[in-house]
């Protein structure tokens, strides 16, 4: 896939899924694979994800690349730039706003490999910006599936287990868990 691009030609990639389906494992796979290519790559999680560790995108399964801490998409221009990054990864992209579209643009319009990772549904299962918006954009797109809990099957969901109504609730095993199509449960009132 990547070896017929261009030189200087950047493109956006997005993982997407629900939660517990290794799209961070995939993320950190394809960054240390860039960063074994010896590629300058700048990676950033944001602030509000502090779960497993304040410095580093970390998996469910405790595989770990250290980042940068950012709060909004502006600074992951400004960094990306600042350290003349080849490739930019992204975790957690859909606690960012939709302003991570338009710079997720400009860093593939500069010749830089972008790739993103996050959920493409919300625990009501509808669509979570700004993931949707970056896959009408990208040039690659990667939908990873979990195992549902109750039964088995491909999970496309995330459930919520806890009574929150909020929209971001960040949480892992103790809040959220993977469910396919029948076994999901649509929160009262959504």
């Amino acid at each position: 896939m990547l070896s017929i691009v261009p030189k200087g030609m950047g493109w956006i990639e997005v993982i997407c899924g629900p939660m517990f389906s290794g799209k961070t494992e995939e993320l950190i796979r394809r960054l240390r694979r860039a960063q074994i290519a010896r590629q300058r790559v700048a990676i950033f999680k944001p602030r509000i994800d502090v779960r497993y560790d304040e410095n580093h995108i970390v998996s469910h399964s405790d595989q770990r690349i250290p980042s940068l801490v950012v709060d909004t998409a502006q600074e992951i221009l400004d960094l990306s730039r600042q350290h003349d990054a080849q490739v930019v990864g992204i975790d957690e992209a859909q606690f960012f706003d939709n302003d991570l579209v338009d710079v997720c643009e400009q860093l593939a319009n500069e010749g830089r490999r972008v790739i993103v990772a996050g959920l493409d549904q919300d625990y009501r299962a509808r669509p979570f910006e700004p993931i949707p918006q970056l896959l009408a954009m990208a040039e690659y797109i990667t939908k990873t599936l979990a195992i549902c809990v109750k039964c088995g099957a491909p999970a496309s969901r995330t459930q919520r287990i806890t009574p929150s109504k909020e929209l971001v609730l960040v949480g892992a095993a103790d809040a959220y868990e993977a469910r396919c199509r029948r076994c999901y449960e649509p929160p009262e009132n959504a």
